[in-house]
């Protein structure tokens, strides 16, 4: 897939513009403040129904305007293309349409408009919380295991349900039973997508980064949230006193991780700011390589400030 056309009002500091991307590479370039990430958010937006430069879409509209509208075409793989549009107003409305008809959640965006973002805050997925690198994970199970999205809805609701009578005690033992029995489940499938994803991302990462920089013993390995000796219906029962003091459950894939290390320790504490990106790009190009293979179209990057903290020979990899 490709974005043929994108169509923009009302955000940031553009005025309102139509682009006609190629469908290969686009360089935005011009002065300082002269909306260049702001096309790139309005892309983003587009495709995730959010920003990557503010939490709050508020900010996002521009001043004096009532709302902000990104709309968009995609040129799908098997033909034909898609419409898709998203706007936001002052007041909090938020409305997301494909082909012309409301669509119920931003997932069905991403699903037609795979996007990875590459700029000055990606050093997050390396050194941030392990949430972001669950999202990374989880970004790529999606488009590739079509099952994973009612997994998932099945693993929060379960999970919202066990820590709503960790706090409150409001269900009966067999209740509780039955949503920690639909708790292991929806996880041990979860567990089961991701580490069949890992196990083909894997490869891909490490040809990729070995094109970008030499990092010889540098590891990237799958935690899935609970000791791998045990199953999950025994954890949650040892932890279960634990789990009502701290009003919340411990274990499970909501507390997965990546663990990227070198040697004996964590990359991100020795390696540089320019070998970090590197290792950021080849984990984004990688993901992108997958989705190509299993969907038979493009995942669309968006690059922001690529040379900031890369060396001359490191930019021209």
């Amino acid at each position: 897939m490709s974005l043929s056309r994108v169509s923009v009002t009302g955000v940031r500091n553009l005025h309102p513009v139509t682009l006609s991307p190629s469908p290969r590479i686009n360089i935005l370039y011009g002065a300082n403040g002269s909306g260049k990430t702001s096309v790139l958010e309005a892309i983003h937006l587009l495709g995730i129904a959010r920003s990557f430069r503010s939490s709050r879409l508020l900010p996002v509209i521009q001043y004096e305007q009532p709302s902000c509208t990104v709309f968009g075409q995609v040129d799908l793989a098997q033909g034909g293309h898609s419409n898709l549009g998203v706007s936001r107003d002052r007041q909090g409305e938020f409305q997301i349409r494909i082909d012309g008809q409301n669509a119920r959640s931003a997932a069905q965006l991403a699903e037609i408009l795979p996007l990875q973002l590459i700029n000055p805050d990606s050093f997050r997925l390396l050194e941030g919380a392990p949430k972001i690198r669950r999202q990374f994970l989880d970004w790529g199970v999606f488009h590739v295991e079509p099952r994973f999205m009612a997994t998932w809805q099945r693993l929060q609701k379960a999970l919202k349900q066990r820590n709503s009578w960790l706090r409150h005690g409001t269900l009966d033992a067999a209740s509780q039973a039955a949503w920690d029995r639909e708790l292991c489940s929806a996880s041990d499938e979860i567990d089961e997508f991701r580490r069949a994803y890992i196990k083909a991302l894997k490869p891909v990462f490490e040809q990729t980064l070995s094109e970008l920089v030499e990092l010889e013993g540098l590891t990237l390995s799958y935690y899935r949230g609970w000791d791998k000796e045990k199953e999950l219906s025994t954890v949650l029962a040892s932890s279960l006193h634990r789990d009502q003091q701290m009003g919340h459950t411990q274990a499970g894939p909501q507390r997965a991780d990546l663990r990227l290390r070198l040697g004996a320790h964590n990359a991100a504490d020795i390696l540089s700011r320019g070998q970090q990106k590197l290792v950021v790009c080849a984990l984004r190009i990688a993901q992108g390589h997958l989705v190509s293979q299993v969907r038979r179209g493009q995942c669309i990057y968006l690059v922001d400030d690529l040379p900031s903290e890369l060396d001359d020979n490191h930019r021209r990899a």
